[in-house]
């Protein structure tokens, strides 16, 4: 297959929402279709001692959240589909915000009866801002729930999305019978079972049809054509174009948990998701169908597999093609690099690739050298734009409970702090640690992982700071001067960069009053 065939192939989208709405099973789902897996793994249930395919993180497991993006990719109707599954909590909110810069659509999820809930706001204000194409799935149908115009009022309103549903529910909860799919004109009949027949699905054209009544009874099916009519007046035609350029979202109903309506959700997507996207740098616009291989690592994860100590960096491909055991260059190192056994993932399980086109992500061994946003290209020097980094909201002293385990503890920390999901600080005077973080419940998997991934124990200490600032300054004196007054406030990160540990709001203010020429910055890529 040439170049740009397979280019024409890819698709690679992020699936994300509030907790609990229903995302990773939905990704379940959706690789269940793909034929990519052969049985679901129940993200919360007891009875089923199978886990989700995409939360592979022992903590994961037990607590039936998503703590990590995984990826995973599979073959549907002769398209690559890439899927990027996302943690929901807010304290997670930065995995989730780095893996939005690599992917080219979107697919955001909504519990029927919970409506919008605010980290779906914040994350669909993201996309919003890139103009990443998005879908919205409102989920869990075999519930009773909101009206379905109540939640289309609802998505307009708070996510500030145009919205345009090719698929309607034939009541709710109880009274659910199935989906009406406007993009193909088909009825799709529910049966609480999970398995959808081929019979289940019947091609009505017109609703008016008599079939309509003796499938789903005549009070349903008058209700199915007033809120056609409605949907008709009120809601545009599907326009392709709109979609891509994020201007129109389209809207599927349906129960993942039951494998209900998610074949009508993949099936459009392959035909209206975007191909892979050009990509901005500082330097200029990237295209993917340029010959040359570019991409940007957005996303590192230590101990991928615990036996072996590895350390993965995601990359995502934005131009040409990438190939095992070639030299490639290193944007920020300067130096070139070639890859033995490049991996292609599903979660944690990893497939060596010979080659990938842009819209793939593939997974590089790193033994240290990649930072999150680093580029690699073929020899030209870019640096691609929007990789976000955020400053510690919360902030602990570490302290070592089991001094045997020292050198554990500081490898863990130094690898976990690599991820990007907290920042280590060492205080200047004591040479004490601290880690920040954006939420209280990072503490809890540092600590969880460090146990169990290094045998290493920690315990934590609270410190009430306001924020860390790193600190430059041309004035050499000025610096001193600074340095010597503020001693106590002063840190270092763990690439060494200068860090003032401000205690509060008026600590930085009188910091800023006294020494006016040191800058204070909230990202150490000032």
């Amino acid at each position: 297959m040439s170049f740009l065939e397979e280019l024409s192939r890819r698709r690679t989208f992020g699936i994300i929402s509030h907790p609990d709405a229903g995302k990773t099973t939905l990704t379940e789902k959706l690789l269940l279709f793909g034929g990519a897996i052969q049985v679901a793994g129940a993200v919360k249930s007891n009875k089923i001692k199978r886990s989700a395919t995409s939360d592979f993180m022992e903590i994961e497991r037990q607590r039936g959240i998503s703590v990590a993006t995984s990826v995973m990719a599979f073959d549907y109707r002769n398209l690559k589909i890439n899927i990027l599954d996302t943690p929901g909590h807010k304290d997670f909110a930065e995995d989730t915000y780095r893996t939005l810069t690599a992917v080219d659509s979107v697919i955001t999820v909504i519990d029927v009866a919970k409506g919008v809930e605010e980290q779906t706001e914040k994350l669909v204000e993201v996309c919003r801002m890139r103009n990443t194409p998005i879908i919205v799935f409102i989920n869990k149908l075999d519930r009773e729930g909101k009206d379905a115009f109540d939640l289309l009022d609802e998505i307009e309103q708070k996510l500030k999305l145009k919205v345009c549903p090719l698929s309607w529910p034939v009541g709710m909860g109880q009274r659910f019978q199935g989906v009406y799919n406007r993009y193909e004109k088909k009825l799709v009949l529910f049966r609480p079972h999970g398995k959808q027949e081929e019979e289940d699905v019947i091609e009505i054209t017109d609703l008016s049809d008599p079939e309509l009544d003796k499938r789903v009874g005549e009070r349903a099916a008058a209700e199915l054509r007033d809120d056609a009519n409605v949907l008709e007046e009120v809601y545009p035609a599907f326009d392709r174009e709109d979609y891509l350029e994020g201007r129109v979202s389209p809207v599927f109903f349906g129960s993942a948990v039951n494998n209900f309506g998610v074949r009508e959700l993949l099936d459009c997507f392959v035909e209206i998701a975007p191909q892979p996207l050009p990509r901005h740098t500082e330097e200029r616009l990237v295209l993917p169908n340029e010959e040359k291989f570019s991409g940007f690592v957005f996303k590192i994860h230590a101990n991928m597999d615990p036996k072996h100590r590895d350390r993965i960096a995601f990359l995502r491909i934005c131009s040409g093609r990438f190939q095992r055991n070639v030299n490639y260059l290193h944007v920020r190192q300067a130096r070139q690099m070639k890859f033995s056994n490049p991996t292609s993932f599903m979660a944690d399980k990893k497939t060596v690739v010979d080659e990938a086109y842009p819209g793939d992500v593939v997974g590089l061994y790193d033994s240290g050298n990649f930072k999150i946003g680093d580029t690699i290209t073929e020899g030209e020097s870019l640096h691609f734009k929007g990789i976000p980094s955020f400053s510690p909201e919360q902030f602990r002293y570490v302290n070592n409970a089991d001094p045997l385990k020292t050198k554990q503890l500081n490898k863990g920390l130094e690898e976990l702090m690599d991820e990007g999901v907290a920042q280590l600080f060492t205080r200047e005077i004591s040479g004490r640690k601290i880690v920040g973080t954006v939420g209280a419940l990072q503490f809890d998997v540092i600590q969880y992982r460090l146990q169990h991934e290094y045998g290493a124990a920690c315990t934590y200490e609270p410190l009430n700071l306001y924020k860390a600032f790193w600190v430059s300054c041309d004035d050499d004196k000025a610096l001193k001067e600074f340095l010597d007054r503020r001693k106590r406030d002063m840190a270092r990160d763990k690439y060494g960069n200068l860090v003032f540990l401000a205690e509060s709001a008026w600590a930085l203010q009188m910091a800023k009053e006294n020494h006016g020429k040191v800058e204070f910055h909230l990202t150490s890529e000032y």
